[in-house]
């Protein structure tokens, strides 16, 4: 299928758009280049490792087996649909996926105004840094974080990427949170199950509802930082083949069971963020469930709903769980599209949901095709909150 661009803005009419999940892929020399000489050698790097060119960390740690493009947009445009584009590397994509001039260019050609943009290498939470001593994986943090404020000035407030925080120590979070802030970053990208890995102490962390986070959220809410949760934020988030299909299935079936599994993983982190109490706390929160889709969205919540009811009325929670997604909560889609996705966004409630791409991963949305003809029976004032809206009340964005 090629990528043919249809006229500037045709696939959304006259609206405005902000794509709220799109990736970047890393320029080889994104740590050596900005890395002290001490630590050039152990930053993110693409060398020979094990017979092959590889992202590697502390000089032999394999974060990216074949050195990826995380793209599957051939320079052509065509899009492939098979596993082997992740492999693809840089030289091998579209250029869109790591270069600001080309990505700006193909924004323009689609009608996009700006974009939000999560991270590869390191891991969508920032979790492949575990592999390392915490001072590497600090100074790997805020070097990202660093070339991402560059990324967003260089493209004249276009592009927007996601902060990565030390999530192995919450008052390190709290300050690089802070730190990315005052750099003109719009919103924080976290580690959705740090439970599962050691702190500074030795001992596993507590879960993110513990108020060891305190001073992170309190940094959140008095910059008015949204926290993200991408799909697959975690070791735990993340299961690419392995458990969710059956072990007689194709490496191609078993991708697209754990692909869909994925989304509802989102789901598991929103309940325990939601029954947790932690935003009766923290009232102000705003989480957002990033790449997820919202199809599963409404029957979680009515769930929860019954669950919490039958159960565990004792807790005390302030409000239903259903309300503190409305209150706290937004959820971003892509490929759902036909009849019934305009009840299903006012089911999940028109100032809760965002319109993302994905570009340029394989599951990407690309052709984009008429994404305003898909949305039924909402209204313009509707559509212009999807396409652009509540991002840039989420985000701080300003479309000028």
């Amino acid at each position: 299928m090629t990528l043919t661009p249809p006229e500037t803005g045709s696939c959304f009419g006259s609206h405005r758009v902000i794509d709220a999940d799109t990736h970047f892929t890393e320029p080889h020399d994104l740590w050596t280049r900005r890395a002290p000489p001490s630590l050039r050698d152990r930053v993110p790097q693409v060398k020979m490792h094990n017979g092959q060119m590889s992202w590697v960390i502390d000089g032999d740690i394999s974060i990216g087996d074949g050195a990826p493009g995380f793209s599957a947009i051939r320079p052509d445009g065509t899009k492939i649909h098979e596993l082997e584009a992740f492999m693809l590397q840089v030289h091998e994509v579209h250029p869109a996926s790591s270069q600001i001039k080309e990505r700006l260019q193909m924004m323009d050609q689609f009608g996009i105004d700006a974009q939000l943009v999560y991270p590869n290498i390191l891991g969508f939470g920032g979790q492949n840094t575990a592999q390392v001593d915490p001072d590497l994986r600090l100074q790997c943090t805020q070097i990202y974080n660093d070339a991402m404020a560059e990324i967003q000035e260089q493209s004249n407030e276009r592009l927007f990427p996601m902060a990565l925080l030390p999530w192995w120590d919450a008052k390190l979070a709290a300050s690089e949170a802070a730190r990315t802030h005052d750099m003109g970053l719009r919103g924080i990208n976290i580690n959705s199950d740090p439970h599962t890995k050691t702190g500074l102490d030795g001992n596993l962390l507590p879960d993110l509802s513990s108020e060891y986070w305190n001073p992170l959220w309190e940094v959140c809410v008095d910059r008015n930082l949204p926290v993200n949760f991408h799909l697959g934020a975690s070791e735990q988030a993340v299961d690419w083949y392995g458990t969710q299909a059956w072990p007689s299935m194709s490496s191609e079936i078993k991708a697209v069971v754990a692909g869909a599994m994925m989304f509802f993983n989102n789901g598991r982190v929103m309940g325990n963020l939601i029954l947790s109490g932690l935003l009766d706390r923290f009232p102000q929160l705003k989480f957002v469930s990033v790449e997820s889709g919202i199809g599963w969205i409404p029957f979680m919540l009515q769930s929860l709903d019954y669950q919490y009811n039958e159960l565990s009325r004792s807790e005390g929670l302030e409000m239903m769980p259903s309300e503190y997604f409305k209150r706290n909560f937004s959820a971003c889609f892509w490929f759902e599209r036909g009849e019934g996705i305009d009840e299903m966004i006012r089911t999940v409630g028109v100032d809760n949901v965002m319109f993302e791409t994905d570009f340029p991963h394989p599951t990407c949305l690309y052709p984009i095709g008429d994404v305003v003809g898909g949305m039924g029976t909402l209204t313009t004032q509707e559509i212009d909150k999807v396409l652009n809206g509540n991002a840039q009340r989420t985000y701080n964005i300003q479309l000028v």
